[in-house]
């Protein structure tokens, strides 16, 4: 069951052939996590690809005093894990972390490398998934810039309506990188 929703997912990315999607699914072990688990540290290198069966996680960043500043979330269907750490193979500066209990499949970055080595498919695969994370991440960074606090907090909702009732409001006015008082003040006098 599991499995079968990461071929869909990947299929929808990139259109693999029967055998390359078969070699890309086999080596995803399933992995789960409790509530406020810590899958990636600050500082330590992400060895995994995650793809989220069921769940909220997010990776935030943790700067001078505690203050946290999340800069994703992640829930089902989609990969997830610290991607640069990942991608790099080097010490990761943000923290992964499972908000709500959560379920995974993941595949360590050894077996992802030796697939892309042998399938041409899946390299092309991940490259476009790679492309898409970037383009969003950039428009990202344009909102975060460039948007108003209710600019940004309608943008959100339009692409994520139902994180709302997902994620703590704290966490959602972090990534939004807006005060929580102006967050509530948004819920309250923003129409949804």
């Amino acid at each position: 069951m599991e499995k079968e929703l990461l071929k869909k997912f990947v299929l929808q990315i990139y259109p693999l052939q029967a055998e390359e999607l078969k070699a890309f699914v086999h080596n995803w072990q399933p992995v789960t996590a409790k509530r406020k688990s810590i899958l990636t540290a600050a500082g330590e290198t992400e060895r995994y690809l995650y793809f989220v069966v069921d769940g909220i996680q997010r990776v935030f960043y943790l700067a001078d005093r505690n203050k946290e500043a999340t800069i994703i979330f992640s829930y089902p269907p989609s990969f997830s894990g610290v991607a640069d750490s990942f991608l790099t193979q080097t010490p990761s500066p943000y923290f992964f972390e499972a908000l709500t209990a959560s379920s995974f499949l993941r595949i360590s970055y050894n077996e992802l490398q030796n697939l892309i080595k042998e399938y041409p498919g899946i390299q092309q695969m991940i490259v476009t998934a790679i492309s898409f994370a970037f383009k969003n991440a950039l428009h990202r960074q344009v909102e975060l810039q460039c948007f108003s606090n209710e600019e940004k907090f309608r943008a959100l909702l339009q692409r994520s309506p139902h994180i709302l009732q997902l994620v703590p409001h704290k966490y959602l006015a972090s990534y939004l990188g807006i005060d929580v008082t102006n967050f509530s003040k948004l819920m309250n006098t923003v129409k949804i």
